[in-house]
């Protein structure tokens, strides 16, 4: 018997259905491989794929044969990640089991304040295929807080290990070791919205729970709840994506080297704040993405899973194989059927015990290549499919986008990818990999390049428009100018970039200043030309849409551990003496904006590019765009053309008064008609540094 089988008769399935259906299976896994290499849509969608045919049908082939392996005659994904139903600790009617998976270990025990921490006296019984259980007799044989630590002994020494499935971690004050402690609620939370169903178009707002209050502290999942979602409502936002949630040690890593997968980190509150937190975010019609990691885990031993059972190669390949070399931390083996097990019930158990709506996934060019992408252009098709590509890696992440969308079938799954991978957004069945939207990462590296190395008034308004519209067919992605990788220390959010020091003496309203003017005027541009262009999605990071004028900088060891810079100045733009006020309002009425005229929806319809005037005019959604980039020309009469007949009233101008600008656009209707040169159009004035949004007004009836 398998660990698998094991796994399977413990939850009561019936294991000789298997063996009873063995030749149906093996008819099943040649009918499904001859249904991996049928006509898939992704050639249709992209004809040079044809001449990588071989490669794409192999994809399908190793995902038909992976799903084969995994599960019975008759039996889904969902039905097999439940590694979280069997594993880790379950009370029950007449006590406690503990289980654990430990193939190295030679034995084990389980020790903690429950017996005093004597090591010996609760030995577990070591089963077939690995797999280790204690029974506890008594429904309070563990108690609400006790922490418990496993003890793996192999090759005679023993070894100090937190549970693998633990769903609860605290560090200890004095020593800052960290235990699993037993968790068990007063009650079980009740969820008041449990049917919400998330938005079809994202403006996201990226968060992270400890940094998002203005004391200098770590903010707690309640304070997040209560002060920073309604701020989120009110710019309208519909979607969150939270970072850090997964435990993790190192809290300066941003929670990118976790070492508990399933635990919520306790540095923030209990697991029913986090839920009542992703409640209340539902009530107020708010999506809630979990940031997650499954690209890679720490290296730590007695808090995390590597070397759980005394090897290398319990969760990862042997001989230091999936050592990552840039961020010292351990790549899973995406091909033992273990690992996989372990890490699609981690997302089952996200999905199902929390209510997260989907996830972020962290690293995946990381996951998709040997080389995890590391100095490489992807510059041709041929980076895809080569001996680079890790093929174990794509048979996963088909399997895990497959097991999210039948535990929630509006679940919604985003790829943290800068290779632009074909297919990565597609269906599974389409020969895709299954998720719904990439990050277009290429947005803020060319922000960032162009103002480093341009100033405005050389900028190329062709390239912009290019690099912003530029994307696989077929293939959604989620725009943004900015995220937390550009608040970070080492990097500048583009207001502070644009004005830096002026932020400090130069943001009151009364004061006035050219940096900073042309700081703001600029900040509105990038962000409405990215909202508008940039994908099927929008998404900033938080304090970012109102210029947060400071890096992030978590506490440590250079910084004398001060939370000085590892927190949100909320006040600054609620400040009405403060400028930064303008940019969380144009914020907002971007966003609206964009909702009511379908911007995200819409196809983008190029109507101009000068880069000479440094003039754009574009049609996305009901909505036409149009923009005078130039640092100093104002252009009185500047003919834009249009495709329809009809009257159109100016909806937004960055230069209103209420966005911190010179109130320059009076908010007019132009009538489109034939100009003298023979196109459709209406002249309208065009200051410097500005951006007019109009809309066609319905065609008057006549009587």
């Amino acid at each position: 018997m398998g660990l698998l089988s094991y796994f399977y008769a413990r939850l009561g399935i019936d294991e000789c259905r298997y063996k009873q259906y063995n030749k149906k299976v093996n008819d099943i896994a040649l009918s499904t491989e001859r249904m991996a290499v049928m006509e898939h849509k992704i050639y249709k969608i992209d004809k040079l794929l044809r001449y990588y045919k071989g490669d794409l049908d192999q994809r399908m082939i190793n995902y038909a044969n992976k799903k084969n392996e995994l599960l019975q005659p008759g039996q889904t994904l969902s039905d097999f990640a439940n590694g979280h139903l069997f594993y880790g600790f379950h009370r029950e009617r007449n006590g406690w089991y503990y289980r654990e998976w430990a193939p190295g270990a030679e034995a084990m025990y389980l020790t903690g304040d429950f017996n005093s921490w004597e090591r010996h006296t609760h030995p577990m019984k070591k089963k077939e295929n690995g797999v280790f259980e204690l029974f506890l007799p008594g429904k309070d044989a563990l108690k609400d807080g006790q922490r418990v630590v496993a003890i793996v002994v192999h090759e005679g020494q023993e070894l100090d290990r937190i549970p693998t499935y633990t769903n609860y971690v605290v560090q200890d004050p004095v020593t800052n070791a960290w235990n699993c402690a037993i968790h068990i609620p007063e009650k079980p939370y009740v969820w008041e919205h449990p049917d919400f169903v998330p938005e079809k178009k994202l403006f996201i707002y990226e968060c992270h729970i400890g940094m998002a209050q203005e004391e200098p502290k770590v903010g707690s999942y309640t304070e997040f709840r209560e002060k920073i979602l309604p701020r989120i409502k009110e710019l309208g936002y519909n979607t969150i994506q939270i970072m850090a949630i997964m435990e993790h040690p190192y809290y300066a890593s941003f929670g990118y080297q976790v070492t508990n997968l399933f635990a919520a980190s306790s540095r923030f509150g209990k697991p029913e704040e986090l839920k009542a937190l992703i409640d209340a975010a539902h009530g107020m019609g708010i999506a809630v993405l979990l940031d997650i990691v499954h690209s890679h885990t720490s290296k730590n031993t007695r808090e995390g899973i590597n070397e759980f059972d005394g090897t290398d190669h319990q969760f990862f390949h042997a001989g230091g194989k999936d050592d990552h070399p840039a961020w010292g931390t351990k790549c899973f083996n995406y091909n033992k059927n273990e690992v996989i097990h372990f890490l699609l019930s981690n997302l089952k158990y996200w999905q199902n015990e929390y209510h997260f709506d989907g996830f972020r996934f962290d690293g995946v060019t990381s996951m998709l290549y040997h080389n995890h992408g590391l100095g490489q252009a992807f510059t041709s098709y041929d980076d895809y499919f080569c001996l680079n590509a890790d093929t174990e890696a794509v048979t996963y992440l088909q399997l895990a986008n497959e097991l999210i969308r039948q535990v929630d079938p509006n679940a919604i799954t985003i790829a943290e990818d800068t290779s632009a991978m074909p297919g990565l957004c597609l269906p599974v069945e389409d020969g895709g990999i299954g998720f719904d939207y990439r990050l277009a990462m290429g947005q803020p590296d060319m922000w960032i390049k162009i103002l480093k190395e341009i100033s405005d008034e050389h900028w190329d308004l062709h390239h912009i428009y290019y690099e912003l519209t530029n994307r696989r067919p077929k293939e959604k992605v989620i725009g943004y100018c900015e995220s937390h990788d550009q608040a970070l220390v080492g990097d500048k959010t583009i207001m502070f970039r644009l004005c830096d020091k002026a932020m400090y003496d130069s943001m009151e309203t009364k004061n006035s200043s050219l940096v900073v003017e042309r700081g703001m005027a600029l900040h509105k541009l990038i962000r409405l030309l990215t909202m508008s262009l940039g994908g099927e999605g929008y998404l900033t990071f938080m304090g970012n849409e109102f210029g947060h004028p400071e890096w992030i900088d978590f506490p440590r060891e250079g910084n004398g551990w001060s939370y000085h810079y590892c927190r949100r100045q909320w006040s600054l733009a609620d400040n009405p003496d403060l400028k930064y006020q303008y940019l969380n309002n144009f914020e907002e009425a971007m966003v609206e904006l964009a909702k009511k005229n379908r911007v995200l929806s819409g196809k983008d319809r190029q109507l101009l590019v000068n880069s000479g005037d440094k003039v754009m005019a574009y049609k996305k959604g009901t909505a036409l765009f149009v923009y005078n980039l130039d640092p100093s020309r104002s252009y009185e009469g500047y003919q834009i053309p249009v495709t329809e007949e009809g009257d159109y009233q100016v909806i937004l101008s960055t230069d209103d008064f209420r966005f911190g600008g010179q109130g320059r656009i009076h908010h007019l209707t132009y009538r489109a008609e034939i100009q003298p040169d023979g196109r459709l159009g209406f002249k309208l004035y065009l200051p410097s540094r500005t951006a007019v949004v109009l809309k066609k007004l319905p065609a008057k009836k006549e009587k």
